[in-house]
């Protein structure tokens, strides 16, 4: 399954997904991210999604264009972030701000070493937080990516990334 595919199980309800999934995967070269950051991010985010038909489409849209270490490195990222989010969106919308001095306590070794760019790793771990809705994890990632000369575009472009493939998901749930 491509893309393409997932596209046609759409209702008419995901005219505007399929068109918004058509101009992200039809103009890569054009969104500010190299391939690995691009089907990195998209692979972290449908991880994340846990929908096994658009899995298995972006997985085959970025086969021969990624090594086997973006997958695994969009593996980490899904799964980290899983964890992450939920932590530190609770210390940051907690009232008792007694929990953002506790040492969180929760192991995250992958992130020293994952596989890609450190830099590709955070691009992938932004979308996924946004997807999430972690804020603070969201100010940290963007902190970070813009540090190192990540353009605004690249960022926006794994926003609209997390943004579309969840209403591919929504649509493809309501077909």
């Amino acid at each position: 399954m491509t893309i393409a595919d997932y596209k046609q199980r759409l209702g008419d309800h995901g005219k505007d997904t399929k068109l918004n999934l058509s101009n992200l995967f039809g103009n890569v070269d054009t969104s500010g991210l190299t391939a690995d950051q691009f089907y990195g991010t998209a692979l972290s985010l449908v991880y994340s999604l846990n929908d096994n038909e658009l899995i298995a489409a972006v997985e085959a849209e970025a086969e021969g264009k990624v090594e086997a270490n973006v997958f695994s490195a969009a593996k980490l990222a899904a799964t980290l972030m899983a964890m992450n989010n939920i932590y530190y969106r609770f210390v940051h919308l907690s009232s008792d701000k007694q929990f953002a001095k506790m040492p969180a306590g929760l192991r995250m070794n992958g992130m020293a070493n994952p596989g890609v760019d450190k830099t590709d790793f955070e691009l992938f771990s932004l979308a996924v937080s946004a997807l999430n809705g972690c804020g603070m994890c969201i100010d940290s990632h963007v902190g970070v990516l813009v540090k190192h000369g990540v353009s605004a575009q690249a960022i926006q472009t794994s926003i609209r990334l997390a943004a579309v493939l969840n209403a591919a998901k929504t649509a493809r749930a309501l077909s």
